[in-house]
């Protein structure tokens, strides 16, 4: 392939790729894969790649010199490579425009459960913080007031890792709670009205994040949503032992939608 075109089609794909960062900075899709300390990155490398591509996209037909020279007989360039230089082209951003156009921001059933969706808080013991000083069920009360309807507002993560202690587990337990999550399907649901409630643990970006799902049963009708779909749920928090040490399980007595958090996180409410 004639060098010069070589050099405008790598141009294109760096361009390319710096435009794919700066439309998930820009556009905001960028919070469902990243931890906000890491963004500003993202649209930096955006900027940096446009800089180098728009520059060599610019200077592609101008000769320049390899910087030492040459014998008589030698008649070897700088930019020949083992790849076809179209295909090498392909590979850079076949891939690139399949997955931003395919990809939903979001984890399938099979890829939450390889998360920990069906993890037990035993199952993520690591994970749990050290010892807390003595509790009460009035500090605890007061750390978590009441709502207009009388429940007290939890975390999801603070009730998926209540079930690790025993002494959160008695006080809690038989608690009036109000927390809010993604409602999924549970494959391992013992009853019909079973369903997982989880968030997304995430330490700086999507490969890294980690489910922590309660069960949640609902008392009446299960709401006729869709996978994924955040909701507020109300009810008696309880921790039976079903065979895998004691879960935290939400008897729901009542369940609204609620609106998405601006970004899947632990960050967004109280741990």
């Amino acid at each position: 392939m004639n060098p010069k075109i070589q050099r405008v089609l790598f141009s294109i794909a760096l361009l390319v790729w710096a435009a794919v960062l700066i439309y998930f900075y820009a556009s905001g899709r960028i919070v469902k894969y990243l931890a906000p300390d890491f963004r500003p990155l993202v649209m930096a490398g955006g900027l940096g790649l446009g800089v180098v591509g728009l520059f060599n996209l610019l200077t592609a037909t101008q000769e320049a010199s390899c910087g030492h020279d040459h014998g008589p007989d030698d008649a070897h360039d700088h930019e020949s490579m083992d790849v076809h230089p179209l295909a090498a082209f392909l590979i850079l951003l076949l891939p690139l425009g399949l997955g931003v156009s395919w990809t939903k921001d979001a984890f399938s059933l099979g890829s939450l459960t390889r998360k920990g969706l069906m993890d037990t808080p035993a199952d993520a013991s690591s994970l749990i913080m050290g010892a807390l000083p003595p509790l009460t069920k009035e500090l605890i009360e007061k750390q978590h007031p009441k709502n207009a309807d009388g429940y007290h507002t939890f975390g999801l993560m603070e009730l998926f890792f209540s079930a690790g202690d025993p002494e959160m587990r008695e006080l809690v337990g038989g608690m009036q709670v109000e927390t809010e999550g993604r409602v999924i399907q549970d494959p391992d649901a013992v009853v019909p009205n079973q369903r997982r409630l989880y968030r997304l643990f995430i330490t700086c970006c999507a490969a890294d994040s980690r489910a922590i799902p309660i069960i949640v049963r609902f008392k009446g009708e299960v709401p006729q949503v869709e996978d994924n779909t955040w909701m507020k749920l109300a009810g008696t928090m309880r921790y039976p032992d079903e065979g895998e040490g004691n879960v935290p399980v939400l008897e729901v007595d009542t369940a609204a939608e609620a609106p998405p958090p601006a970004e899947e996180s632990f960050m967004r409410s109280n741990f």
